[in-house]
């Protein structure tokens, strides 16, 4: 037994435990990672906005660089009484440290646990960060989470404008007499990539002006400006969200409520956020949610709390579909479209919906330092009063929109039914080998955590796939041409549909099923189509099918993408598999006379090729399919798999030059 004594016992400080740990506090070090630097300090900025000090922000994107600069109050640079060090030293440099624990500098904010800046600073190679306060401008320099200078003044500010007192390579965009401007580039050495996506950081800076009306927030990507305000707010977030499909009612359903000891509606017009002219000292709990109903079977709904894009939801989107809920089947029992006033489901009444609910509260608890979930309990209680006693008053008002909405609803009740009878059909395994004796081609495990689906295009595709798998957990499904684009099928196509419901069957899971990961057959669904058009085609007609019913497995991480080679380059007795032209190109220029083989489909390959290239779990390349956005991601597939031709037609031609590796 080796020894484990005191000297073993290692404290990291300061700033050293993130360097040594960065995904316990960003969630990963790959481009998720990346993107969460830039919006931990961006949040910064937010929180200052919702409390009314800030009303513009400009974000720069130069390259590896990032600069955020806001018109705020500006980071405090005295000292600290206690800790004899400037504010802003500590504010970078101590963990858990910062002006959001009470409910005085900021009555409402994204930032609770004190560590977003400082785990910024940790994982940078450089840091910059420069505040105007008090009539000077304020400096200091760090890299890696250590201090290079000192906080000191390198400017002093007349009518908003600084006059240097020594060179500095920063310019502010704003002439307040306040605000911080932060320039950072991530530490190559900890993060896996310090690529920022365009789309991502546009995302998110337009969710923020969405949910900030009057906010000005500027995105300059490597010289491209573009500006975001929405004075329409979450309201016209919602009209956007559903262009190119057709709605069920004109009108966005809007409403706004604050708790502050008795509930009362707000005026749209009014700010939220801000209690200061409030004669009590509870501070307020604000919520605001928008709601319009589409043709399609699909659901989309975003959920917000303090600005903070709660992905996993959490208590105030438990109470806003609690609310929905009660609220339709009430409608439609007295409207005699039901008989039973629990007749919906929840799936029911949000088929077709699309929503963004945001709720601004004192003290958010939320799950991680990501804060993907909100976890306070209370605040499901009052969302669901508040949003029920709202819908009630408007139904009452408008009953024919209450009438369209509870007949959409009733219409997902009787396909839900349908398609539990549909499925009652092939649940069994016993029955699945007689739906499918030819086509699945199944593995001998049955324990989901260890067994894969591999989806291919057609029996050509399916022998080589056969023939070079390990039968033991990994099983093949062959498809028969390109399946039903689900995007325009209506529900009694999709059931009759042979291809897609041998999915379902294989997968043990159909049409928004609740998850069930032991229920589940296959721990893995990979899709394995050809390196061309068509399997680019047949790729995004399945993920339109799970994105839509299935969205579940695309978010606990089942469902992946085979990268399958386009070239085998071969030297003697050594072989390369090639992804892009551009590789190949470059290979055959190093090499000699090599053989270069062209796969134009994965029936062209050989088993141990095909098992060598995608199969093999030590050398085959898989990308998992996740979800960063889900309002682009839904416009996505509504525009490029929907109805409306001509939106699809501009997109294409505007983005065309951007396609790579297309067959021609």
């Amino acid at each position: 037994m080796e020894d484990y004594t005191a000297k073993d016992i290692i404290v990291l400080e300061g700033l050293k435990a993130v360097r040594k740990r960065p995904a316990m506090y960003i969630g990963s070090t790959d481009s998720r990672g990346l993107h969460q630097l830039l919006q931990e300090i961006l949040d910064n900025s937010i929180d200052e906005a919702m409390g009314g000090f800030c009303k513009n922000i400009w974000v720069t994107v130069k390259g590896k660089t990032v600069t955020i600069e806001d018109d705020a109050r500006g980071i405090p640079v005295d000292i600290h009484p206690k800790y004899n060090k400037p504010a802003l030293e500590i504010v970078l440099t101590e963990l858990h440290s910062g002006g959001k624990f009470e409910q005085k500098a900021y009555k409402v904010s994204g930032g609770l646990h004190g560590v977003g800046m400082h785990v910024v600073n940790a994982l940078s190679s450089t840091f910059e960060v420069f505040v105007k306060r008090d009539g000077f401008v304020y400096h200091q320099g760090y890299s890696k989470g250590e201090k290079l200078t000192q906080v000191e003044r390198v400017g002093k500010i007349s009518d908003g404008i600084p006059s240097w007192t020594r060179a500095i390579s920063t310019n502010f965009h704003f002439t307040s007499p306040t605000g911080t401007l932060i320039s950072f580039e991530p530490d190559e050495t900890i993060m896996e990539t310090s690529e920022y996506s365009l789309e991502t950081v546009r995302g998110r800076i337009e969710e923020l002006s969405y949910l900030n009306k009057g906010l000005t927030i500027t995105l300059d990507w490597n010289g491209t400006i573009t500006t975001f305000q929405h004075q329409g707010g979450i309201e016209e977030m919602v009209r956007n969200m559903n262009k190119g499909k057709k709605t069920l009612h004109e009108d966005v359903i809007y409403g706004m409520i604050k708790f502050n000891g008795e509930m009362k509606d707000i005026t749209r017009n009014n700010k939220t956020g801000d209690d200061s002219k409030e004669d009590s000292n509870i501070p307020s709990t604000y919520i605001e949610f928008a709601i319009q109903y589409n043709e399609s079977v699909s659901e989309n709904l975003l959920a917000f709390a303090n600005d903070i894009n709660t992905r996993e939801g959490g208590s105030h989107v438990s109470g806003f579909k609690g609310a929905l809920t009660k609220v339709l089947n009430d409608e439609a029992k007295r409207q005699e479209i039901i008989e039973d006033e629990n007749f919906f489901t929840g799936e029911d009444v949000r088929e077709g919906l699309t929503a963004v609910i945001s709720v601004k509260i004192p003290e958010p608890q939320f799950e991680g330092q990501t804060k993907e979930k909100l976890g306070n309990s209370n605040v499901k209680g009052m969302v669901f009063s508040g949003v029920a006693e709202h819908l009630k008053l408007y139904f009452e008002d408008h009953p024919r929109v209450s009438e369209i909405i509870c007949k959409k609803a009733y219409q997902a009740a009787e396909a839900r039914e349908a398609a539990r009878n549909a499925r009652e059909m092939v649940r069994s395994k016993s029955s699945l080998y007689a739906t499918l004796p030819g086509k699945l081609a199944d593995c001998t495990l049955e324990d989901p955590e260890k067994t894969e689906l591999y989806i291919v295009e057609g029996d050509s595709a399916a022998g080589p796939a056969k023939q070079g798998r390990d039968r033991s957990y990994q099983a093949i499904l062959p498809l028969r041409g390109k399946i039903l684009n689900v995007e325009k099928a209506a529900w009694d196509k999709l059931l009759k549909n042979n291809e897609v419901k041998n999915l379902f069957s294989a997968i043990n899971m159909g049409p928004n099923d609740p998850y069930d990961p032991k229920k589940l057959r296959y721990g893995k669904i990979i899709f394995m189509t050809d390196a061309d058009v068509d399997g680019s085609h047949i790729r995004t007609l399945l993920l339109t099918l799970f994105y839509r019913y299935l969205k579940d497995l695309i978010v606990n991480g089942h469902v992946y993408i085979a990268v399958v080679p386009l070239f085998r380059v071969q030297k003697g007795t050594n072989v390369n598999y090639v992804y892009t032209e551009k590789a190949k190109d470059a290979l055959i220029k190093q090499l000699s006379n090599p053989i270069v083989q062209r796969f134009k489909g994965l029936g062209e390959m050989n088993p141990d090729q095909l098992w060598e290239t995608a199969m093999n779990p030590e050398t085959r390349k898989l990308v998992r399919v996740q979800i960063e956005d889900a309002q682009q991601s839904d416009a996505l597939f509504t525009l490029l798999m929907g109805e409306e031709v001509e939106p699809r037609r501009d997109y294409i031609i505007t983005h065309a030059n951007e396609a790579q590796n297309i067959d021609v």
